[in-house]
């Protein structure tokens, strides 16, 4: 094959994988601003982070409620403690779960515990879709969205398909995130999401003296930030208070230095 067709060939390989930017993207009815938790990366902590975001944000006066976007591995039900499977006055809308204030909508309410999620990807679409369309949110200022790892088939029917307001953007120090982050940057740019900033997890881990041990690398969030001319929103430390859960509040668990980070972080947004 000549240089010329290998070139064109590229191009049309690009093309195709591309997501596209042109397309209509629908408001949620009741909802004023939908904001989107995402990483390109599993295990950095993006759902307990939206968890406490919604909380905070909550706590501050507004109506909030969540949207666990995550089919294959939905943690909301776990970090709220409720398995409530959601009821249905009219047998066509979904009624969400409330926990500490907050409207609750997750595959995990509706699947036991236990199941594997062994979707092909239509299905996954099918179920999205139900969540944005037959959910009965009612009047919220915001809906945070937990969103899936990675860029795959699940985000893409988001970003496309929902008027996003804006995105944030977990990810750890270590190298590898700071690249899959970067890839999730690109991906929300290319679907026309506006995006809000970065938020740095497991950063730092304090010793007995109160020094901080970078154990995963030092300001991989604030460079990529930096270097993508988007807001860095701060660090959260390693602390075992953060990984807690009760029946009462994730939230109330929290020490207090990293309850005033996601005050900050709230207000910032």
């Amino acid at each position: 094959m000549d240089s010329e067709k290998k070139v064109n060939l590229s191009r049309n390989f690009e093309k195709k994988i591309t997501p596209k930017s042109q397309f209509i993207k629908k408001e949620i009815k009741g909802i004023k601003k939908i904001i989107a938790v995402s990483s390109a990366k599993g295990g950095v902590g993006k759902s307990t982070i939206c968890a406490n975001l919604a909380i905070t944000s909550e706590k501050m006066g507004n109506k909030v409620g969540i949207l666990d976007a995550d089919i294959y591995g939905p943690s909301i039900p776990q970090l709220f403690n409720v398995f409530t499977k959601p009821s249905s006055e009219d047998g066509k809308k979904l009624k969400p779960i409330e926990k500490q204030n907050i409207k609750l909508m997750s595959i995990g309410f509706l699947i036991d515990q236990n199941s594997p999620m062994v979707w092909r990807g239509p299905m996954v679409i099918s179920a999205i879709k139900t969540f944005t369309d037959n959910v009965e949110w009612g009047e919220l200022d915001y809906l945070f969205i937990d969103m899936p790892p990675g860029t795959g088939d699940a985000l893409l029917t988001f970003a496309q398909s929902i008027k996003i307001d804006g995105a944030i953007i977990i990810t750890t120090p270590q190298i590898l995130s700071i690249n899959d982050a970067n890839r999730g940057i690109e991906m929300f740019k290319k679907t026309d999401v506006p995006i809000l900033g970065i938020i740095e997890n497991m950063s730092y881990l304090l010793d007995q003296n109160k020094n901080k041990e970078f154990i995963f690398g030092k300001k991989g969030g604030e460079t990529l930030a930096k270097n993508q001319s988007l807001n860095f929103f701060g660090e959260i430390p390693i602390d075992k208070t953060f990984n807690s859960s009760s029946n009462n509040s994730i939230f109330h668990s929290l020490n207090q230095d990293i309850k005033n980070i996601f005050i900050n972080i709230v207000k910032e947004i």
